[in-house]
């Protein structure tokens, strides 16, 4: 669909979903956005956009010398890891209860964690690099060391899950999507605070926007810490996929794998866009490079489609992250039964308790009217359906 343009106030606002489905509560937040005096050329509006803590999920904000930590949000690094196998669906058991259940040994889930460090050479390289510049971490977190050795390779809770996937063509994808776990948590709360603290921020429309300065102390350092979490939420996709496709290699002795794709939702990238050199916060959107594969997942119920960018220059090379939320957690649980779960999640192996309710289906938005809106920024490559799902 064509982007509609909505008057912001100190830039514009570009919205690729109409702005009557938009609740009033993203709605502000996305004019308090436009108010930034750093804001370049406008705000970028995903079909999938909804409220969100901080900033509007779905939003993409170019600022020239400045970030908003809060806009980035506390799950750093956030994203999707997918990858085909050589597997067809005749290759899977009639009955997937034991293999989601091997999954769920080998990724510990919710607050799990491994006993011991689960990463090596076959995940990512330059580990002791890596992990050498934990100590250069805000001091704040520094007790927080061991828990991130062996968090890495687990999935956590919420919204996060672990797929097995049927294409059209009936081949088998592994999909999953996790961030920075907790140790990107503590450092996003940390530098969150610092910036509400800082006096050239005391006049912005919302606390939540409170943002750090090129030149200064405070955004060297959250810089720094922002691309170590960033870092750390790829190596734990990595991990975690090897971890599965391990599983799957000892049921399918001739199993295949295709390369992997990868794409954070949740960071900051430095990028030129209409010649100006901005800092890109994509809160909860993908990079949509002209020829860029990307992962848009539904629910833990629907189909999620492999997509490849159009590098739409209006929407800063950016496309929807998932189906986004039609409700609130709360709202879900308030609406929806255990019998509605299992109705809608009727032929995927998956948890069907009281637990996992606010994931309901029902209370995303149409995946594939979310696809449709945005067919000037991506074109489908596959649609994927979940034969197992595994959440925290």
């Amino acid at each position: 669909m064509a982007a509609t343009t909505v008057r912001g106030q100190h830039v514009d606002i570009r919205m690729w979903t109409r702005p009557e489905d938009v609740e009033p509560q993203a709605m502000q937040q996305l004019r308090n956005i436009s108010a930034l005096p750093w804001a370049v050329k406008h705000v970028a509006v995903m079909p999938d956009v909804h409220y969100g803590k901080g900033a509007t999920v779905g939003s993409v904000i170019a600022l020239r010398d400045a970030v908003s930590p809060a806009a980035v949000g506390v799950d750093i690094g956030c994203g999707m890891t997918a990858v085909r196998t050589s597997l067809t669906a005749d290759d899977l058991p009639e009955d997937l209860h034991r293999l989601r259940t091997k999954i769920e040994a080998a990724v510990p889930v919710g607050f799990g964690q491994h006993r011991e460090a689960a990463f090596g050479g076959r995940d990512a390289g330059d580990w002791e690099r890596f992990w050498k510049g934990f100590d250069d971490l805000t001091p704040a977190v520094r007790a927080r060391g061991e828990r991130a050795v062996r968090q890495m390779g687990t999935l956590g809770g919420g919204n996060h899950f672990l797929e097995v996937c049927l294409d059209s063509g009936q081949r088998v994808w592994v999909m999953l999507h996790s961030g920075s776990r907790n140790i990107g948590n503590e450092l996003a709360q940390h530098h969150i605070e610092v910036a509400r603290g800082l006096a050239h921020n005391s006049a912005l429309p919302d606390p939540d926007l409170a943002v750090f300065l090129a030149g200064t102390p405070q955004m060297a350092a959250y810089r720094h810490d922002l691309y170590w979490a960033q870092d750390y939420a790829r190596r734990n996709r990595s991990v975690m996929l090897r971890l599965v496709c391990d599983v799957l290699r000892g049921e399918f002795r001739q199993i295949g794998f295709d390369e992997p794709i990868s794409c954070h939702h949740n960071y900051v990238a430095e990028e030129t866009h209409f010649g100006e050199d901005v800092l890109v916060t994509r809160k909860g959107a993908i990079r949509a490079g002209r020829g860029e594969l990307g992962i848009i997942p539904g629910s833990m119920g629907t189909g999620s489609y492999i997509v490849r960018g159009l590098g739409n220059p209006d929407s800063f090379e950016s496309a929807s992250h998932g189906a986004g939320r039609r409700m609130s957690r709360n709202k879900a649980r308030k609406t929806f039964t255990t019998a509605d779960l299992a109705a809608q999640t009727a032929g995927v192996e998956c948890r069907k308790d009281s637990g996992v309710v606010d994931e309901i289906p029902g209370a995303y938005k149409d995946i594939d009217e979310v696809i449709a809106n945005q067919d000037d920024l991506v074109e489908v490559v596959a649609k994927l359906k979940q034969v197992i799902c595994v959440k925290g």
